[in-house]
């Protein structure tokens, strides 16, 4: 029987803050595969997060298919849009909202995993679930520079960040792996304010990544196309409804995606199954993709 076997491997999944969205789905099939899991978490959601999941209220998403439950072995606070503390402005830094986390940039996060586990490479597998663009609302005509370059900055540049400074802490063979969406080659309207071309940077710089992490450390680096799902975070874009309606409708598999589905792909594509694979958008959209009129016209 040829399985997903991932047990002894430790995941970091950053960019999970509830149990709605595709960060926590991976983070469930990598369980379910038999990794240990850690995640990241945006600071201001952090505490929220931690109570929540003190108190129970994951109880229920919680729940592997074997009975055992999902337990996160560490979760620490990260804020992608910083590679360093001294990178974060004196207003954030100081503010309620994350003056009590220490340090909670990318390289915070890599001091947190020496001290936890050691200065070895502790990881092997690295999942980047993170995006934000503060005027996705906006059309492009009417996006600022600064929203622009901050949704660049946190959905693209925040990949590199990690797999430059989390490469050498993953173990021979591992794995990169971040979510996009097709937005970054078609026209979504209404998905704005410079997250299109974040994606697009993404999915370029994947390829640039593959080669130089594969050459420098042996590591594969891919990213997953995913279809639009009605996670709590997508509810910034505003239309989600009519976005997953729309897929439905015009897909070669009409059916919802759900969050399952990008979880599973992950956890194949991150296993030893995936060797081979390096470089590549695979698409997981029930075929919406390779559709080039509406069927609903």
């Amino acid at each position: 029987m040829l399985a997903i076997d991932l047990k002894g491997k430790r995941a970091l999944v950053a960019g999970v803050a509830d149990d709605g969205g595709f960060g926590f789905a991976i983070a469930k099939s990598l369980a379910e595969a038999g990794a240990t899991v850690v995640v990241g978490t945006w600071p201001p959601a952090y505490g929220i997060f931690t109570t929540m999941l003190g108190r129970g209220k994951f109880a229920d998403s919680l729940v592997l298919s074997d009975g055992r439950k999902l337990e996160f072995e560490k979760i620490y606070p990260l804020d992608a849009d910083y590679d360093t503390l001294a990178d974060v402005p004196a207003d954030v830094k100081e503010s309620k909202r994350y003056r009590d986390h220490g340090d909670f940039t990318i390289e915070g996060m890599r001091g947190r995993l020496v001290a936890d586990f050691g200065e070895a490479p502790n990881l092997d597998i690295v999942v980047h679930s993170l995006a934000n663009g503060s005027e996705v609302k906006k059309p492009l005509l009417e996006t600022s520079r600064k929203g622009y370059l901050g949704a660049v900055g946190v959905s693209a540049y925040s990949y590199a960040s990690m797999v430059q400074r989390l490469g050498p802490l993953v173990r021979p063979g591992g794995s990169f792996l971040a979510l996009t969406y097709m937005a970054s080659e078609r026209v979504v309207p209404g998905y704005g304010g410079g997250m299109p071309a974040a994606k697009a940077a993404l999915e370029s710089d994947t390829r640039v990544l593959a080669y130089e992490a594969g050459r420098k450390w042996g590591h594969r680096v891919n990213v997953i196309s995913a279809g639009p799902y009605a996670s709590r975070a997508a509810s910034a874009i505003g239309f989600i409804d009519t976005m997953i309606s729309y897929c439905k409708a015009n897909s070669p598999l009409t059916e919802e995606l759900q969050a399952r589905e990008v979880g599973d792909t992950a956890a194949f594509v991150c296993s030893p199954l995936g060797s081979g694979i390096t470089g590549t958008m695979i698409y997981v959209d029930k075929g919406y993709h390779s559709m080039g009129m509406a069927v609903d016209r």
